[in-house]
C-alpha cells in the first residue's frame, strides 16, 4: 500500500477533484526553463531526472524534451492517472516526498515545479538527498502570478479569502528549509511568461485549478468563480476578449548535492 499520510488534505481533496481543470487552466512553462533544465541542471541523454509532485505532467514535456531519462513521483491518484495518460512512456510512480519508491542515488537531478511549497521540510529534504547521485542537482520551479499588473492583484485577493492553511509559494515558509544540509546555496533565475487563450481558460479555470479553490464545496466555489467573472467582465482588458494574456513570472532555483 503507498504510503502518502505526509500529503495536505487540500492538496488531496482539490487536486483529487480537479486533474482535468489543472490541465486546462495552467500555463505550461517558458523554452527558458528548458534552457536552464539543460545549462544549470545538466539534463540530457544518459542522464535521469526524478519529477516529485509532477501532477498533471505540465513540466514533464520539458524534461522529455532535454532527452533525459524520466521517473515522475506523484501522491494524487487522479493526477498520477491524467499523466500516465498523456506519458505513458515514462516511469511514473505514486508516492510522497518523505517516502519515496527509489533506491539510493539513482537520480542525476530531482526537479519540483509547482509543487515544493507542498512538502518544504527537513524530511523531505533527506529523502532527495538520499535518491540524488554526489553532485546532483535539485531544481524547484514555480510560474507564479504577476501581482503588479492590477487585475492579477484583484484575482489574487478573491482567492486569498479561501487559503486556509494551505502551503503557498508566495508566503516563501519554502525557503525556511534553506539553507540545508548536504546542499550548496540555492541559487535563482527568473523569466515573464504569460499563458494566453480564452478567458475561461486562463482565467477562470486557472482560479478553479488551486487546490484550496477545487477543494470548497459546489455552491461556495460556484460563487468564487463568478466573482472572477465579474472581474473578468468589469476589466477593460479583458471583457468581451476571445484571448486574453495572463502575466506570470517563473522563478527557477537549484542546488547542487553535496
Amino acid at each position: 500500500m503507498v504510503d502518502t499520510r505526509h500529503v495536505h488534505p487540500t492538496a488531496a481533496r482539490g487536486f483529487g477533484r480537479g486533474a482535468a481543470t489543472y490541465s486546462r487552466g495552467r500555463p505550461e512553462f517558458p523554452s527558458e526553463a528548458r534552457d536552464s533544465l539543460q545549462d544549470d541542471l545538466g539534463l540530457g541523454p544518459g542522464k535521469t531526472a526524478l519529477e516529485l509532485g509532477a501532477g498533471t505532467g505540465k513540466f514533464t514535456r520539458l524534461l522529455a524534451a532535454t532527452g533525459a531519462s524520466i521517473v515522475a513521483v506523484e501522491p494524487v491518484a487522479a493526477m498520477l492517472e491524467r499523466l500516465t495518460a498523456d506519458f505513458p512512456r515514462i516511469t511514473a510512480l505514486r508516492g510522497d516526498a518523505q517516502n519515496l519508491p527509489l533506491a539510493p542515488g539513482i537520480a542525476d537531478a530531482v526537479i519540483c515545479a509547482q509543487a515544493f511549497h507542498w512538502f518544504a521540510t527537513p524530511a523531505a529534504l533527506a529523502e532527495i538527498h538520499r535518491v540524488l547521485r554526489p553532485g546532483g542537482v535539485l531544481g524547484l520551479i514555480w510560474n507564479v502570478r504577476d501581482t503588479s499588473v492590477d487585475w492579477v492583484a484583484k484575482l489574487t485577493e478573491i482567492m486569498a479569502l479561501y487559503e486556509g492553511d494551505a502551503p503557498r509559494y508566495d508566503h516563501g515558509e519554502w525557503r525556511h528549509v534553506f539553507p540545508a544540509r548536504g546542499f550548496e546555496p540555492l541559487q535563482e533565475r527568473s523569466f515573464a511568461h504569460s499563458h494566453n487563450g480564452a478567458p475561461d481558460q486562463v482565467i477562470v479555470d486557472r482560479v478553479a485549478s488551486v487546490s484550496f479553490i477545487a477543494a470548497l464545496a459546489t455552491a461556495e466555489r460556484e460563487h468564487v468563480l463568478d466573482q472572477v467573472r465579474k472581474l473578468i467582465a468589469a476589466t477593460p482588458a479583458l471583457a468581451d476578449a476571445k484571448a486574453v494574456a495572463f502575466p506570470y513570472v517563473t522563478r527557477v532555483y537549484w542546488s547542487r548535492a553535496v
